[in-house]
């Protein structure tokens, strides 16, 4: 009996010890339990109200999930992102309201769409929303949304492409595989270090400089936080404009000042507590122009890089006040630190009374200059003549530290006409009409929202054609050019130029293709004009055997002013048109502008219908593929007289498509 009662004891207490485990882990387990629960229950209901919460009606569900083609227009369609992925009402709206021509002999292979994050991502871009280098947003705006974290598939993960190098000439290859992350599938090759190849040193090189634009971007960003920075060179040819070494120079001597500068450094911060003085003091070393936008994307993006350029003359700090219509469009263009004008500006508040003032540099007190001057550029004023072109308001305004600018205006060339900048201005860009080029390609670069509709557009119908051709509509009055005329105008020009091939109007019947190909991409706020094209080009064969599609990412009708999403969808058909091979823009446009100089192009410009007549010709083709300055500065300061800005120096002349404005060019031979 002692024995048996021995046994049970010695079981008991083995229990017992057991139990004071499970008890002591339990204890440590449960609040670690309850965190992972709350985290997962929070998650879970952020994404199913991103659900809930977009704007999605029935009758535009497949505008929305698809960034190919709306039903209505389309002969086959390619796959569409469902609508259960459109979270956070981040994928506008409508966007890929285009076609395929029926004429094509092959349709361009649809995307797998199950890794895409928040129906925008590109497949496999991977997870780097959470750096601190992400799209530009203002970083303190309370009710800015995070975005989703989801898991995504690695682009090193998938097979990777070891297709040889295509030279810019080269044409683009035919198909592509699915397979591959779909900023990967664009006929080029992948970086040494992305692909694992073994490559000599001189390929590395090369491929590293096509990577960072010849030196003109900077190597020290997180890749996943943007990219489209490291990777838009394997969607556009090699640009033939090299950035010249004084510019590389200034931009790193730029990134750190900015990075001293920036948002909520101490020198900000001592410069910001003293906009609430009436006038100024020592600012140690650290001046600003904060930049307002007005207007389209087209005429923000021309705008703000003029203020760059600006900001690189005078050697003061850019920050850009872009609002709640501009979120989620940008990366940050700077390492390690912000361009965003911080929420908590001091005199934030006032911008909107500011832009009642009109400021006039000859009535600011040299003695005892204020702490900020807001200036806006209205149509032909001569006092920002003055500003830009006077050496007395350039030194008066040296000793300002904040330069408030509200423009839509592409100023740049001011600069060329400007006693004080024009040598300097002159070293950075030997070439003058590239200023844009260089300048757009090194600030704008699309989110990573962005960057997934503009990627996904492209290869479902782009990546596989022969030859892209953009064709940007502006319709300034439509009383004035009507839909007809405008329509007889842009094939008159396609047309006799050789753009496109006439259809073959006797035959009905398809001639064997010649295995050439072209896609229209039309960007325009209507639909008419894609539905007439790709009519004509679906009805009858061309007689020159090529096959023709077309496609249009979206149609607005309108231009939504103050919209986030409409200027997203805006920018990433900018984005778009400037990858064409050939462009055709409309006359006066600034998206057009923002087009032509992001891609090193000369577009055809399509002159503006008077009269409801068609003009003769119906296009004419640009010299330069930088902007337009509409309103070309009239006041020459040394005879303090009005004089014509266009005739000052060969470089600077008139516009082909604004008579009022001026442009730069480096044929220096007359229009």
């Amino acid at each position: 009996m002692m024995e048996i009662f021995k046994v049970a004891k010695e079981r008991l207490g083995y229990n017992f010890r057991r139990c004071t485990t499970i008890l002591v882990l339990s204890f440590i387990a449960l609040p670690v339990l309850v965190r992972v629960f709350v985290s997962y229950h929070d998650s879970a209901f952020d994404l199913i109200a991103g659900l809930a919460n977009a704007k999605v009606s029935p009758a535009n569900t497949q505008d929305v999930a698809a960034l190919g083609f709306d039903s209505t227009n389309d002969s086959s369609q390619p796959t569409s992102l469902p609508d259960q992925k459109v979270l956070n009402e981040q994928l506008p709206p409508r966007f890929g309201n285009g076609s395929i021509s029926k004429n094509e002999s092959s349709q361009a292979t649809s995307i797998p769409d199950d890794s895409l994050v928040d129906g925008l991502l590109a497949p496999g871009s991977g997870d780097g929303s959470s750096s601190k280098n992400n799209s530009s947003q203002p970083t303190s705006k309370p009710d800015d949304q995070p975005l989703s974290s989801q898991p995504t598939s690695k682009p090193e993960d998938k097979p990777l492409s070891t297709q040889p190098t295509r030279k810019p000439e080269d044409k683009p290859l035919s198909s592509q595989p699915t397979s591959v992350p779909n900023d990967k599938l664009v006929g080029q090759p992948l970086a040494p270090e992305e692909s694992g190849l073994n490559t000599d040193s001189s390929q590395s090189t090369k491929m590293s400089n096509d990577k960072l634009l010849d030196g003109l971007l900077s190597p020290g960003f997180d890749e996943r936080s943007c990219l489209s920075r490291y990777r838009s060179f394997l969607y556009r040819k090699a640009s033939q404009h090299k950035p010249s070494p004084f510019l590389l120079s200034k931009l790193r001597e730029y990134e750190d000042l900015h990075k001293r500068c920036g948002p909520h450094t101490r020198s900000y911060n001592e410069t910001s507590k003293r906009l609430k003085s009436s006038h100024t003091r020592s600012t140690g070393g650290c001046n600003y122009i904060v930049w307002l936008g007005s207007n389209g994307m087209g005429n923000r993006i021309i705008s703000m890089a003029s203020a760059f350029l600006y900001a690189l003359l005078a050697n003061r700090v850019l920050l850009v006040d872009h609002g709640s219509d501009m979120t989620h469009l940008f990366c940050e263009p700077f390492p390690n630190t912000s361009w965003i004008l911080p929420m908590d500006f001091p005199i934030k508040k006032q911008f909107h009374t500011l832009k009642q003032r009109h400021v006039r540099f000859r009535d600011i007190s040299e003695e005892s200059p204020p702490s900020f001057v807001y200036f806006n550029i209205p149509h032909g004023s001569y006092d920002f003549d003055e500003l830009f072109l006077c050496d007395r308001s350039r030194a008066l305004l040296e000793r300002v530290p904040w330069f408030i600018l509200s423009s839509d205006q592409y100023f740049a060339p001011s600069f060329f006409l400007s006693p004080s900048f024009k040598q300097e201005v002159s070293k950075l860009f030997p070439e003058k009409e590239t200023i844009f080029h260089q300048l757009g390609r090194y600030l704008f670069h699309p989110s990573n929202q962005v960057w997934g509709v503009i990627t996904k557009f492209y290869q479902t119908n782009l990546a596989k054609t022969e030859q892209r051709i953009g064709l940007q509509i502006r319709v300034f009055n439509r009383k004035t050019s009507p839909f007809q005329v405008v329509m007889d105008q842009i094939l008159s020009c396609m047309l006799k130029k050789k753009l496109l091939p006439e259809v073959d109007a006797q035959n009905s019947a398809r001639s064997p293709p010649n295995n050439s190909s072209k896609t229209i991409l039309i960007t325009s706020l209507y639909s008419d004009y894609f539905e007439n094209m790709s009519a004509m080009y679906q009805s009858k064969p061309t007689v020159t055997g090529e096959v023709i599609r077309v496609c249009q990412p979206s149609h607005e009708e309108y231009q939504h002013k103050g919209d986030n999403l409409h200027n997203m969808k805006a920018w990433a058909e900018i984005y778009l048109l400037s990858l064409s091979d050939v462009l055709l823009t409309s006359a006066g446009s600034t998206f057009g502008y923002a087009a032509q100089g992001l891609g090193g192009l000369k577009p055809w410009i399509l002159i503006r219908p008077k009269n409801k007549m068609v003009p003769d010709p119906a296009c004419r083709r640009d010299k330069s593929m930088d902007p337009c300055f509409h309103y070309a500065p009239r006041y020459e300061c040394k005879v303090k007289n009005i004089t014509d800005s266009g005739t000052l120096v060969p470089y600077v002349r008139q516009c082909a498509d604004r008579h009022t404005g001026v442009k730069l060019f480096d044929d220096h031979k007359r229009l």
